[in-house]
C-alpha cells in the first residue's frame, strides 16, 4: 500500500528529469538533521515534520496518511454536500449519497430517536426462551453487519479457487485480541479493568438500572473471557494450512452438536450448505460448551452488548462518546472526538464507497491514471523476475514455478472496469443508524450470494478512493486503487523517479508482488490455489531465510518494554523488505540514477531512501503503539523503515553507516530473501 498525488498527473507525462525549479522539498524539510541518519533513520527522515506537525487530539496518529486521508475526505465531503443539496431522482447514487450523509448530518433527528433505531433488535433478543433462538438470533445480528459467537462468510475456496466457500472462525470478543483478556503488562490491566466500566455505563445509557448494568458487564467479560481462552494467538493465525479445516456439515454437527448447524446456515440465507472451512475447530468446540455452560439470560445479555456496541456510533451522542471513549481513548490515546462531518463522512464512504468512488474518478482522478500506475508496476515485475534468475539459493526447478506465478499475477490498478449494481438498496433521510443498517445488510447478502456461484475474478475488494493496496492470493493479484496517485508536498510538480520508484513502485507494487512470495502468499500456486510448488529443499532454504526476519523484528522494542511480534508481523516484513529492494532495482535503470544527477543535493540513492521513508512518514500515540502490536500484522511505521533498510549495503553506502552505528546490522543477521 502506498502513496503519490492527485494533482501531480500533471507532472506524469513530462521528463523526470526536468530542470529543478525553486520549491519546498519535503525529503529536505522534513528531516530533522540535528540527528544522524546512521542512528534512527526513521527519526532523521521524519523529526522535523513530526516537531512542527503534532498529532491532533482527533487523531491517534500523523502524517503522510493523514495529510491524505484529509486531502480524500475533503473531496468526498464536497460530494456528499453537493448530492444533499441538489434533487435528484429517488434510487439515483447521488440521492443515495445525499440522503445517507443527510441523515447523519441530522443531529436533531438522530438525538430524538435515541435507540429507537435498534429496538426490533433488543425485542428479538429479549424473546429468547431457549439456546436455540438465542442461536437464532445470532443469525440476525450477523446478517446486520455483526459477528456474535464466530467470524462467518463467503471467499474463495483456498484449496479450489474458481469456487466460493463457506468459512467459519473465530470470534465474538470485543477488544480485537486474545491478549487483552489475559496480559499482565500496565496498560494492558488498565484497559482490561476499564471495559467493564464502559460497558456498564452502554448498558444504563440503553435503560437498565445502574446495579443490573454492572451485573450485565460482569458477566459479558466473563463469556469473552472464556471465548479468548480458546482462540489462536495472532501468529498462529498467519499458517492458512493450519487454519483450513474443510468438513461436512455433518462433521461440523459433531464437532458442536448444540447448534442445528443446517437449520442456523438457511437462518443465515445459505441454502444447500453441503460443506464449511473451519479455520479454528477447537474454538468452535469449546464455543459448543459454552452455550450450554452459560444461561439462555446470560447470552441475551451478551448479544445485547454486541447490538449495542456495534451500533453506538450512529444512535445518539451519549452512546457514542462513550464508544469513543473507551475504544479511542483508552485504547488508542485519542482525546478529542472528530467533528461530525468528518464522522459521517467517513461512513458514508465506508457504506457507499462503490457510489461515491464513481463520482471520485469522474471529477477528482486525472486522465492516464491507470496506465501510468500499469507503467510503474510493469517495470517492478521486470526486476522481480531478473531478480528470481540471479538467486543463488533457489533452484532452477523452483525458479520456473516463481517466474510463471509472477508473470499470471494480474494488476488491478485506479478503478474498476464495472462497478457494482446498487439499485436494490434502499436510503433515505429519515434515521442515520436505519441507513447504516440497510447496507450492512445488503452487503452481507450480496456475499452471502456468491456461495455456490463461480468466483468473479474481476470484483474489487477496495474503493478507488482508498488509501490502500492489497493482494489476494486467492486470485494472484495485486489491487492499487487511484487514490495512491498522491504524494503530498508534490502537488501540481513532477516527483522525481526518485519519488516515484521509492513510493510507488518500492512501496507499492514491489510490496504488495512480494505478498506473493512472503511466508503466506508463497504457498499458493500461480492459480490462487493452497498448493506446495516448492521443491523440499528450496522450501527449507525460504524458510530459514524467513526465519531471520522473524528474529529482526523480535529484537526491536517500542515504548521501552514491548517487543514487536516478529511471527505476527513476518508477511508484512517481507512484503517491505521485497519492495524497497524492488525499487530500488527499477529506479536504478532510469535517468537519473544513471546520470548521477543530483536533486536539493541529494544524490539519487539518498534520495530513494528517503523517498521510500516518506511512504511511512507516520508518528503514532504510545497508546495506539500498544493496541498496533497486539492486533495488527503491520509493525509500526519506524520499524517498516528501520528494518528493511538495514539490511541493504546500498542503503549503508549512501548514509556511510559503519560497524558499530545503531542502524548497521552485521553481515551474519541481515535478511536477504528475494
Amino acid at each position: 500500500m502506498r502513496i503519490t498525488s492527485l494533482l501531480f498527473l500533471a507532472f506524469l507525462f513530462f521528463s523526470c528529469t526536468q530542470k529543478e525549479t525553486n520549491f519546498s522539498d519535503p525529503l529536505l524539510t522534513h528531516r530533522d538533521t540535528t540527528l544522524s541518519p546512521k542512528v534512527d533513520f526513521f527519526q532523521y527522515a521524519h523529526g522535523g515534520w513530526f516537531k512542527q506537525n503534532p498529532i491532533p487530539d482527533s487523531e491517534q496518529s500523523n502524517g503522510i496518511f493523514q495529510l491524505i486521508s484529509d486531502t480524500i475526505n475533503k473531496q468526498i465531503k464536497t460530494i456528499c454536500e453537493k448530492s444533499a443539496a441538489t434533487t435528484s431522482a429517488k434510487g439515483s447514487n447521488k440521492q443515495k449519497i445525499g440522503d445517507f450523509y443527510a441523515s447523519g448530518m441530522d443531529s436533531l433527528q438522530v438525538e430524538k430517536q435515541g435507540i429507537q433505531p435498534i429496538q426490533s433488535e433488543l425485542k428479538l433478543i429479549n424473546s429468547c426462551t431457549s439456546i436455540e433462538q438465542v442461536v437464532h438470533a445470532v443469525a440476525s445480528l450477523h446478517q446486520l453487519g455483526m459477528q456474535p459467537l464466530f467470524n462467518f462468510y463467503v471467499a474463495q475456496d483456498d484449496k479450489i479457487s474458481t469456487k466460493n466457500a463457506l468459512f467459519m472462525s473465530q470470534g465474538g470478543i470485543s477488544l480485537g485480541s486474545r491478549d487483552y483478556y489475559f496480559n499482565r503488562d500496565a496498560e494492558t490491566v488498565k484497559i482490561r479493568g476499564e471495559f467493564p466500566k464502559h460497558m456498564a455505563t452502554m448498558f444504563q445509557l440503553t435503560g437498565v438500572p445502574a446495579q443490573k448494568a454492572l451485573e450485565n458487564a460482569s458477566r459479558v467479560l466473563e463469556i469473552e473471557t472464556a471465548m479468548a481462552q480458546f482462540s489462536r494467538k495472532l501468529e498462529d493465525m498467519r499458517d492458512p494450512i493450519k487454519n483450513y479445516n474443510k468438513m461436512t456439515v455433518a462433521q461440523l454437527q459433531k464437532l458442536a452438536p448444540s447448534v442445528a448447524w443446517a437449520d442456523l446456515f438457511l437462518r443465515m440465507g445459505v441454502s444447500r450448505a453441503d460443506s464449511i472451512i473451519v479455520g479454528q475447530p477447537e474454538f468452535i468446540k469449546n464455543l459448543d460448551q459454552l452455550l450450554t455452560k452459560y444461561s439462555v439470560e446470560d447470552w441475551k445479555v451478551y448479544l445485547k452488548w454486541n447490538l449495542i456496541s456495534n451500533y453506538a456510533p450512529y444512535l445518539n451522542s451519549a452512546l457514542a462518546k462513550e464508544d469513543f471513549r473507551f475504544f479511542s481513548t483508552v485504547m488508542s490515546g485519542v482525546s478529542k472526538q472528530k467533528p461530525r462531518w468528518k464522522r459521517v463522512v467517513n461512513q458514508t464512504n465506508s457504506s457507499l464507497g462503490e457510489l461515491i468512488g464513481q463520482v471520485y474518478v469522474a471529477e477528482y482522478l486525472p486522465k492516464g491514471s491507470k496506465e501510468k500506475l500499469l507503467e510503474i508496476g510493469n517495470a517492478i515485475r521486470d526486476v522481480y523476475a531478473e531478480r528470481i534468475k540471479k538467486l543463488d539459493w533457489m533452484s532452477e526447478t523452483t525458479k520456473v514455478k516463481a517466474l510463471h506465478k509472477l508473470q499470471k499475477i494480474v494488476m488491478k490498478v485506479g478503478y474498476p472496469d464495472k462497478w457494482k449494481d446498487l439499485s436494490d438498496l434502499k436510503i433515505d433521510r429519515f434515521s442515520y443508524c436505519a441507513n447504516v443498517k440497510r447496507t450492512n445488510s445488503w452487503e452481507y447478502k450480496q456475499m452471502i450470494a456468491k456461495f455456490g456461484k463461480p468466483v468473479d475474478r474481476n470484483e474489487w475488494v477496495m474503493t478507488p478512493q482508498t488509501y490502500n493496496a492489497y493482494y489476494n492470493p486467492s486470485n494472484n493479484e495485486i489491487v492499487v486503487p487511484a487514490s495512491n496517485i498522491i504524494v503530498p508536498g508534490y502537488e501540481g510538480r513532477m516527483p522525481d523517479d526518485a519519488i516515484l520508484y521509492g513510493i510507488i513502485g518500492g512501496s507499492t507494487f514491489g510490496h504488495e508482488i512480494t505478498h506473493g512470495f512472503d511466508d503466506q502468499g508463497s504457498q499458493y500456486d500461480e492459480n490462487g490455489n493452497l498448493k506446495n510448488w516448492w521443491t523440499p529443499e528450496d522450501l527449507a532454504k525460504f524458510q530459514s531465510k524467513t526465519r531471520l526476519i522473524v528474529q529482526q523484528f523480535n529484537r526491536y522494542t517500542v515504548l521501552n518494554n514491548k517487543h514487536l511480534n516478529g511471527d505476527a508481523t513476518q508477511g508484512e516484513n517481507i512484503a517491505d523488505l521485497g519492495g524497497v529492494i524492488m525499487g530500488y532495482e527499477a529506479f536504478k535503470k532510469t535517468k537519473q540514477y544513471q546520470t548521477k544527477q543530483l536533486i536539493s543535493g541529494l544524490n539519487p540513492d539518498q534520495r530513494y531512501f528517503l523517498s521510500y521513508a516518506y511512504a511511512w512518514m507516520v508518528n503514532t500515540q504510545k497508546e495506539a503503539l500498544a493496541q498496533q502490536i497486539m492486533v495488527d500484522v503491520h509493525a509500526p511505521a519506524k520499524f517498516r523503515i528501520n528494518g528493511p533498510l538495514s539490511n541493504m549495503p546500498e542503503f549503508y553506502s549512501a548514509f556511510g553507516i559503519k560497524p558499530g552505528d545503531p542502524m548497521h546490522q552485521p553481515d551474519s543477521s541481515r535478511v536477504v530473501i528475494w
